[in-house]
Order: structure tokens, then C-alpha cells, then sequence
């Protein structure tokens, strides 16, 4: 299929839920990406954090090519291997508790809000979450997001939810009532341009679950599977959440959610009171248990902070250099870089260049390379960035 079909095929059969970039990928190993003429792209935003090994990792792909003649279905009112091996390994790198698989974020954020209603027993139901949130496009999902633009369209949208200043412990006290359940919100915003959550605020909101009996959800669908430095960002903080939300990487490329609930709450939602037709298929496990492996055998959390601490460097020094940038800021390889104009004409710029990354809030440009990159790597996104930055603004 030659590259002009593809876009007449989409345009006629594909729904325009998105703003497509007219570029057809066909291939991708590590950080290359090649699309349908042969030109090769370093992607420094790999599918919003979901290729965190990069793409098609060999012990990924093992585990896919091991299982795909075996088993790929099985329905959840039977066992298999491959799911508890990976709630188990997933409880490991977290904290004790159980596992709920489904299969992508929003249904992860779906499950907590059910969780956390049914653990009110009708009366608690109000859930807390943050301005700049994105916790999925589903109902419950998208009324828990703290951006209008994502809700225009949808009224009305579910009662029970009340939206804050992030980093604001003094409007969180404010918010909460007799009939607050749940705070929800995530260690570092993604889609809200990178935000970080402050340790002593993280600490606080800790604090007040605990006297008030609110459960503490932790979104780690961007965040988790070693994005900042750790394998669950909540480490961070010296806390441990009471759920905790995953996806995008966790399935080394594959779809998959999970929510991780902690064991005090295990027992709350009964047989019956929700259920995912394919959530934790014996497939997607076995990609995600070869997802786990990759981390360890490549060192990938160590890479991430020290690549972090690199990438951030190199990029307060491009901030020197360049007054269009106003701020960087990130977390391992979670990283933006804060403009003081649009950055559309920055990303198409960069993509023109054989750069892939993303821009969100309009002015941030989003850097999140695979945990592998190298120092090469690096410095020739930099060099693509700085090129891309001197074009749009005749610097």
C-alpha cells in the first residue's frame, strides 16, 4: 500500500477522532522509527510513553513469539499462568496488595472510581482530582480530568467529582467533606505539561487520608514502568498510595491497564462487580512479564535517572542560549521544555528533522526517549531541537 492510499483509506474508513501528522511508520527497532519511504525518524516520544524499552525489544518480543502459538485468549473465569506471574511481579516492585488487569488507562482509572464508590457504601462518593489532570477518555474517566477542553461536548458529565489547584495542600483541606472518598491525581502531570508533584504536598495529602479515611490514587499510567527514574514513581516520595493506576508501558508495546490496590482494600469490590472480557490475556502478560525483564537486564532505571540528569542539562544550557524557552522541568525521562510561543511550528519542525517528540498545553514541548537512550542519542535530539528552535523563531 503505497503512502497516498493509506491517507485516502483513513480519511474514508477511519473515524477523525485525531490530528493525524502525515507520516506512515512501518517499522521501528530501539529508537528508530522508519516510515513508508525509507526515512528514518530517533523518537523521542515512543506512542506517549507506551514503547519505554523502545520499540519491539528483543525480551518483548520473545515472550510474544513464545506465547502467540500456545494461548492467546483465555476468559477470566478460568486461570492462567502467565496472569498471576505478573501480578505477582507487579505486586513485587510495588507494594503488597492484589491486581485488577484491564487494558488500557482509562479503564484502570474506571476501576478505581468504582473501587473507591464502593468502598463509600453510598455514602462517601465525592473524589478530589487536579486542574491540568488526564486520567482517560471514558465518562467517569474524563470528568476526573481537570481540563475543560477535553469535556466540551460531553455534558453532563458524572456528579461526585470536585477539580483543585494542583500542588495546593491549603484548597485540597478546603475541598474535602464528610463525603470525600477518594484524592486522585498524578505524580507528575503529562498531559498537563509536567508538572511535578512537591514531596512535602505528596507527604501532606498522605497524612490526611490516612486521619480521614480517603483513599489515596496514584495515576501512574505515564509515570510507571521506570518513566522517572523508578520503577513506580510514588517511590519518589516516601509514600506508598492505596491504588494505583498503570498502562502504556506496562505492556512493553501491547495494551494493557492494571489497577494495583493495596491490601487493606482487596477485599472491597466482590465477584461480579466488575469485570475486563480482556484484561490480562495469557498474550499480553507474557509481553508485559518480558517487558519487566528488559528493565532489569538493561539497567534501564539506573539509565533513567542518569540520562535524566544529562537531557536536563543539556537543556538548561539550550535555555541560556535560546529566550524562547522559558522554563524546563522534569523527572527521570519525563521531560518538558516550556516555551514562551506555540510550539507547533517546534514540533513539526523536529519531525521535518527526523525528530519525533510532542507538544502539549500549546507551549510545551514533551521529551519522554526510550529508557535505553544513550548519550549519542541524546545529543542528537539536542542538535535536532536547537536547529528546529533557530528555524521557527529566525533566532
Amino acid at each position: 500500500m503505497k503512502k497516498e492510499e493509506v491517507f485516502q483509506n483513513y480519511d474514508k474508513y477511519i473515524l477523525s477522532t485525531y490530528s493525524r501528522n502525515p507520516v506512515v511508520f512501518v517499522k521501528g527497532k530501539g529508537m528508530t522509527l522508519v516510515d513508508i519511504d525509507g526515512k528514518k525518524y530517533l523518537d523521542f516520544f515512543p506512542g506517549w510513553g507506551v514503547s519505554n524499552m523502545g520499540h519491539c525489544h528483543p525480551k518483548v518480543m520473545a515472550g510474544v513469539r513464545d506465547q502467540i502459538g500456545k494461548l492467546i485468549h483465555v476468559p477470566n473465569n478460568f486461570y492462567h499462568p502467565n496472569q498471576a506471574k505478573l501480578a505477582k511481579e507487579i505486586i513485587r516492585w510495588s507494594f503488597p496488595g492484589k491486581v485488577f488487569f484491564c487494558n488500557s488507562g482509562a479503564e484502570g482509572c474506571e476501576a478505581a472510581i468504582k473501587l473507591a464508590r464502593a468502598y463509600g457504601k453510598g455514602e462517601r462518593f465525592e473524589i478530589i482530582t487536579m486542574k491540568n489532570s488526564f486520567h482517560g477518555r471514558t465518562l467517569g474517566a474524563l470528568t476526573a480530568t481537570g481540563q475543560e477542553k477535553y469535556q466540551k461536548g460531553f455534558a453532563p458529565l458524572l456528579e461526585g467529582f470536585k477539580t483543585i489547584a494542583f500542588n495546593d495542600i491549603n484548597a485540597l483541606k478546603a475541598a474535602v467533606t464528610d463525603k470525600t472518598i477518594a484524592i486522585m491525581f498524578e505524580p507528575v502531570q503529562g498531559e498537563g505539561g509536567i508538572n511535578i508533584a512537591d514531596k512535602d504536598y505528596v507527604k501532606e495529602i498522605r497524612t490526611l487520608c490516612d486521619q480521614k479515611n480517603i483513599l489515596l490514587i496514584f495515576d501512574e499510567v505515564q509515570t510507571g514502568m521506570g518513566r522517572t527514574g523508578e520503577m513506580f514513581a510514588f517511590k519518589h516520595y516516601g509514600i506508598t498510595p492505596d491504588l494505583m493506576v498503570l498502562a502504556k508501558a506496562l505492556g512493553g508495546g501491547l495494551p494493557i491497564g492494571a489497577l494495583v490496590v493495596g491490601e487493606k482494600f482487596t477485599d472491597t469490590l466482590k465477584p461480579g462487580m466488575h469485570a475486563s472480557t480482556f484484561g490480562g490475556s495469557p498474550l499480553i502478560c507474557k509481553a508485559s512479564l518480558g517487558a519487566f525483564k528488559a528493565i532489569v537486564a538493561d539497567k534501564m532505571l539506573k539509565n533513567a535517572k542518569t540520562m535524566g540528569e544529562y537531557l536536563m542539562k543539556k537543556l538548561d544550557g539550550l535555555k541560556e542560549k535560546l529566550p524562547c524557552i522559558s522554563q524546563v522541568r522534569g523527572l527521570g525521562l519525563m521531560i518538558g521544555v516550556e516555551l514562551t510561543m506555540e510550539g507547533k511550528a517546534v514540533f513539526e519542525e523536529c519531525l521535518k528533522n527526523g525528530l519525533v517528540i510532542n507538544c502539549t498545553q500549546g507551549n510545551v514541548l514533551r521529551l519522554m526517549p526510550a529508557l535505553t537512550v544513550t548519550k549519542k542519542q541524546a545529543d542528537k535530539a539536542i542538535y535536532i531541537l536547537e536547529k528546529s528552535l533557530k528555524t521557527v523563531t529566525g533566532q
